[in-house]
């Protein structure tokens, strides 16, 4: 294939093969209490209503996504119940492959903070859609600049591991607009600005030395 020029060739509804591309996927909803609090690198469980309500979503995302691909999980248990969850509903079974570049963001002693009092923690003003600035780093945590650090390298060994695969990646959505930071060649900061919903689908694509931007936040069966 021509790398220096792809043309126009790629904007047509199929997808071509032979492409590495990330089907990425932020976990399900987790549970009600879990979400009173800053969780991020914590292992809270799934919501169990919502796994039961949004079932059509899980099969959607079953049929949606490509065969014979490889399936990566971060190190938290709601990435491997959603992606299991997926299997279930129509995909089939599969081995997952834990990948500990795409867990998120470690919120270090500040795990386990009611959003309410995490204001008065911060040492500078937080982002208009995220929890704190992308440069603030909690103690004993990661602020999302370092993530994106962290991303960048993940993705770029996987891109060369996985060469020209299918590779669905059931993550987080601090993870995910990390990639999109490290796709688009832009600051995480303003990566945060991409709105990631639960169980919605982010497809980027690896053309040596460049990334390709699919699909962002695409919610399955809407």
């Amino acid at each position: 294939m021509n790398t220096e020029n792809f043309g126009t060739f790629l904007d047509t509804p199929k997808l071509q093969p032979g492409i590495t591309r990330f089907w990425f996927i932020r976990h399900a909803l987790v549970e009600e209490n879990a979400r009173m609090k800053v969780y991020g690198a914590q292992d809270v469980p799934l919501c169990p209503d919502s796994l039961i309500a949004q079932k059509p979503m899980y099969e959607a995302l079953a049929a949606r996504l490509p065969q014979k691909a490889v399936w990566l999980v971060s190190p938290l248990s709601r990435t491997h119940h959603t992606a299991k969850a997926i299997q279930q509903a129509g995909y089939g079974s599969h081995a997952l492959i834990t990948e500990p570049g795409l867990i998120e963001q470690s919120m270090g002693e500040w795990h386990g903070t009611r959003h309410e009092e995490l204001p008065g923690k911060l040492s500078l003003p937080s982002h208009l859609f995220w929890s704190l600035s992308a440069t603030e780093r909690p103690p004993g945590g990661e602020s999302m600049m370092d993530v994106a650090a962290r991303v960048a390298t993940s993705l770029n060994i996987l891109a060369t591991q996985y060469t020209g695969r299918e590779i669905i990646a059931v993550s987080h959505g601090g993870t995910i607009r990390a990639a999109l930071a490290h796709a688009l060649k832009i600051h995480v900061e303003t990566a945060l600005h991409f709105s990631i919903q639960n169980l919605s689908l982010t497809i980027i694509e690896h053309y040596p030395p460049a990334w390709r931007i699919v699909t962002v936040n695409e919610l399955p069966g809407i």
